[in-house]
């Protein structure tokens, strides 16, 4: 038995004219102007739907990926906030020790390190700022605001 991708088993010697027929000339000729017909939207038909499962399945991995990818940079992000939370109280206990060794007295340390401390919230705040200048989807919502009926009619 031979196989060809996209037939069934067909026997060798076996002559593909012989197969039955309907009877009658007008039978024959309408069932092969039928699928004459119809086979080329069956197999546009057949393209487009592995061609959407083949983009749909693109679309999965790259969602997939980019969620793996953003864990990654939550991950990272947290692991880089403690960090840098840790160096920053050290650096304020190192002060803080310095000016207890120079002879300060506790009250005035703590007033120090929480005045050091306020000044780094300030600075970060002021950069904050700057970046939610503009609020997001701006240009998004004034696209959808402006775009009315009446605007156009004037």
């Amino acid at each position: 038995m031979d196989t060809a991708p996209g037939r069934g088993p067909t026997i060798r010697g076996a002559d593909p004219s012989a197969a039955p027929r309907p009877s009658g000339a007008g039978a024959a000729h309408a069932g092969d102007a039928e699928a004459s017909f119809i086979a080329p939207f069956e197999r546009v038909f057949a393209v487009l739907k592995r061609m959407a499962s083949n983009y749909a399945t693109l679309a999965v991995l790259d969602v997939r990926r980019a969620a793996v990818q953003f864990a990654w940079l939550v991950a990272g992000g947290i692991f880089i906030a403690v960090l840098v939370v840790t160096a920053w109280l050290a650096a304020v206990v190192a002060l803080a020790v310095w000016l207890i060794g120079s002879g300060l007295s506790w009250p005035a340390v703590l007033l120090i390190a929480g005045a050091l401390n306020l000044v780094g919230a300030g600075i970060v705040v002021m950069r904050l700022k700057h970046v939610f200048e503009q609020v997001p989807f701006s240009a998004t919502l004034h696209q959808i605001k402006t775009d009315t009926p009446e605007a156009h009619v004037k």
